[in-house]
């Protein structure tokens, strides 16, 4: 696909790179890139021609600032045919690059394929030939582009492994349209400054922002709250439930009962209209904001509406909680929020969802900052519950006799080498050429997860054209390390996320390639996945229900089980957790599951991605309460957390944690990766590009190899025993006295009464 670079452009790489080290970390890596000296080390990518113009003296594009050339690939018959430049030799593994470039487009009047003026997507990208022929195209940046303005595109990469060729190239607007590239500079990217700790000292935890939350306050009741809209507001004295709601309740402990007062909303014409408030100066940023109130409707004659509770920044809009109503009773908002810069005019909360017509009717509603602290330390009452046990070690000498009073007792050391717990990540194959990547993961986690590389849109790009290379590259470095794997996934129920072959299939073609997908994973990695997420997503896809039937979920979770009956079979969604998704409610999920076993799906496991944002403890809890119920193992098999300051990100991720470790529900957490520019969210990562631990991932290793990690040494009691509780996992003992030493080890399982372990010395 790709053209030769110019022929001067090895030779240009190797004289210019030791000056490109000597001038320092500033120098960039691109040669020519102003394009000074023409087209020089320039080429064109694919079937397309390139062209040198003078940025003052083209009629046509505006001059690009402090510039005097800019380059132009025409005739363009691809997407990704544009402007390359090959810099093999000029980068260096494991350090991370900025590339900064200005684009534009311009339409070609003979051209019938793209309007003038339409905007469109520009990119650059990487292309990577490894020293074995593995290709590999990395993205660095994109942006809407149109033929008025330069834009910029800004971005990072970081190569893993060595490479035997690598090109940088523009691409992206449709067939016929010329990229315009200005200036394309790459160069070693500066580390970002590290964050402070936000100063929480001022924050009045549990206190409602919300003004006359009450609605006792005015001639009316409604001092403070005004409609969103022309719908009228007027204060109802009772008929509200004047208990909090339960997730409130977790947060807040005991408190004065509400007043049994709330907003009765009518004459709404739209949606969004609702009662409203303004909360600009009371919101302070970085703090985390527990939302809660009741909602009920009226005149929705049975039909189900959506109500949430909205905050209004500015012109944008963030759902902070959300729930599904139908007419006759109140239901519970819960939810959260949490602003990281505090830069808007103003910013307002509305309660809004109805359809026209219908009467909305709001009571009790607070936000509130949550007082994590006081969280944890409950959680940490709960984790040493659910997950350590009371064990006992009963000393005895060789002749099973009582250990020698008349000597000083042994001395005891305990160790825990393992924990049974699954703490997981996901990694993918271009992670694994990293070895400071594969040390943090195999020092942290004990199980794994394939980022892509089992999906059914990699393994298959292509009709018969198959690859398990890089699945089974990773399953090897899993195994080489005792790591367990999940295998995610086998289909994918959302339409955007199956490949273009698999969706021109006619319905009979498509029931075979189902099949044969079942066949040719389950067979092949037959006993070697330990969990199958079987169907990804269906409660927020419908792809092979609407095509093949309502039975064909429950069909391919039957076929799985009868091809590795030994691997546990999950459903496996996202938001389920976070209360402001009404298609993804612990309700909805726990119909779906009991709706797949009526039909004899073998479901043995409930996943929750956790790709959340301001997690709050009481909103998640509440929802694994509520799937607990069915008695099947839930697992939290995405979690990302993303926040620009670190240690609030390090709070968010402690948060996620420290709910599943002390839920009895949760027996198993993923996270959805760790390492900066190989993470699907920004703002995401534990460890920076070129390996150093932020703030979130020394919480992360304090958590796993410091707090939940067991310890214990002291002496033998008189009746020649020590005793200490620890968590589930694998121990080394030590036991030494004045001649002897001797060295065991045992395995703490779950359990209510007290492990006895016998020891001989």
């Amino acid at each position: 696909m790709a053209d030769q670079p110019s022929s001067n452009s090895v030779c240009d790489a190797k004289s210019s790179l030791e000056k490109i080290f000597i001038d320092g970390e500033d120098q960039s890596i691109i040669l020519n890139p102003n394009f000074d000296d023409g087209l020089n080390n320039w080429s064109a990518w694919g079937s397309c021609k390139l062209a040198l113009h003078d940025s003052m003296g083209d009629g046509q594009i505006g001059p690009f600032s402090g510039h005097k050339y800019f380059a132009a690939a025409s005739e363009r018959t691809q997407s990704w045919n544009g402007i390359q430049q090959e810099i093999t030799g000029r980068v260096q593994r494991k350090l991370a690059y900025e590339a900064t470039a200005f684009v534009r487009v311009f339409a070609n009047p003979s051209s019938s394929s793209a309007a003038p003026s339409a905007p469109a997507e520009v990119r650059t990208t990487l292309y990577v030939q490894a020293a074995n022929g593995r290709e590999q195209y990395v993205g660095i940046a994109k942006a809407m582009a149109t033929d008025k303005d330069w834009v910029q595109l800004k971005g990072k990469f970081l190569m893993n492994g060595e490479a035997s060729k690598i090109v940088v190239f523009v691409e992206g607007p449709p067939a016929g349209m010329d990229i315009l590239l200005g200036s394309l500079v790459i160069k070693h990217a500066e580390k970002a400054p590290p964050s402070s700790p936000p100063d929480f000292e001022n924050v009045t935890y549990g206190v409602n922002i919300i003004q006359n939350g009450s609605l006792s306050d005015g001639s009316d009741g409604l001092s403070g709250w005004f409609p969103l809209g022309p719908c009228k507001l007027a204060v109802v004295a009772s008929g509200a439930p004047r208990v909090l709601p339960t997730m409130a309740r977790d947060s807040l402990g005991t408190r004065e009962p509400l007043n049994g007062r709330h907003i009765h909303v009518t004459d709404r014409t739209q949606t969004w209209m609702g009662p409203a408030q303004t909360i600009t100066e009371r919101i302070q940023i970085h703090v985390a904001y527990q939302v809660s109130a009741w909602v009920r409707v009226v005149g929705a004659q049975g039909t189900p509406q959506n109500v949430n509770v909205a905050l209004g920044v500015d012109t944008q809009w963030v759902n902070c909680g959300q729930s599904q109503v139908t007419d006759g009773r109140w239901y519970e908002i819960g939810g959260s929020f949490r602003i990281e810069t505090l830069t808007a005019e103003r910013v307002m909360v509305y309660v809004q969802g109805p359809a026209a017509g219908v009467d909305l009717m709001v009571a009790g509603l607070q936000i509130f900052p949550v007082d994590r602290k006081a969280r944890f330390r409950h959680l940490k009452n709960l984790t040493d519950k659910v997950r350590k046990r009371d064990v006992v070690l009963k000393i005895t000498a060789s002749d099973n006799l009582a250990v020698d009073s008349a000597l000083p007792p042994p001395l005891v050391r305990v160790r825990q080498i393992k924990n049974s717990f699954p703490f997981g990540s996901c990694i993918a194959r271009s992670n694994i050429d990293n070895e400071d990547f594969v040390n943090f993961f195999v020092t942290n986690f004990n199980w794994a997860v394939f980022e892509n590389e089992l999906k059914w849109y990699w393994t298959e790009p292509q009709q018969g054209s198959l690859n398990y290379a890089d699945a089974d590259e990773l399953l090897d470095l899993c195994k080489k390390n005792g790591i367990e794997t999940r295998g995610h996934c086998i289909f994918w129920e959302v339409e955007s996320a199956v490949q273009g072959w698999v969706r021109a299939l006619n319905n009979t073609d498509l029931a075979s390639a189902v099949q044969s997908r079942l066949n040719g994973l389950l067979t092949r990695y037959k006993d070697q996945f330990q969990h199958y997420d079987v169907n990804n997503e269906m409660l927020h896809g419908t792809f092979y229900q609407d095509r093949l039937g309502r039975d064909i979920r429950s069909s391919m979770f039957k076929a799985a089980n009868q091809l590795d009956s030994a691997a546990t079979l999950f459903v496996n969604d996202y938001n389920v957790e976070c209360a402001a998704d009404t298609r993804a409610t612990p309700e909805t999920y726990i119909e779906q599951i009991l709706s797949l076993q009526d039909q004899g799906a073998p479901v043995g496991g409930i996943g929750l991605q956790g790709h959340v944002k301001a997690p709050v403890g009481p909103v998640i809890s509440s929802a694994l309460d509520k799937l607990g119920v069915l008695g099947i193992p839930v697992w939290f098999t995405e979690i990302d957390v993303s926040a620009a300051n670190e240690f609030v990100r390090a709070d968010d991720l402690e948060v996620i944690l420290r709910e599943a470790y002390a839920h009895p529900a949760v027996e198993g957490v993923m996270l959805w990766g760790f390492w900066e520019l190989f993470m699907s969210r920004d703002d995401a990562h534990l460890v920076n590009a070129e390996g150093d631990l932020n703030e979130a991932g020394r919480r992360l290793s304090s958590l796993l190899q410091h707090e939940w990690t067991s310890r214990a040494h002291g002496r033998v009691d008189g009746q020649g025993e020590f005793k200490f509780r620890g968590f589930h996992g694998t121990y080394s003992v030590e036991i030494r006295t004045l001649t002897k030493k001797v060295r065991q080890t045992f395995t703490v399982d779950k359990g209510d009464s007290p492990l006895v372990v016998e020891i001989s010395l």
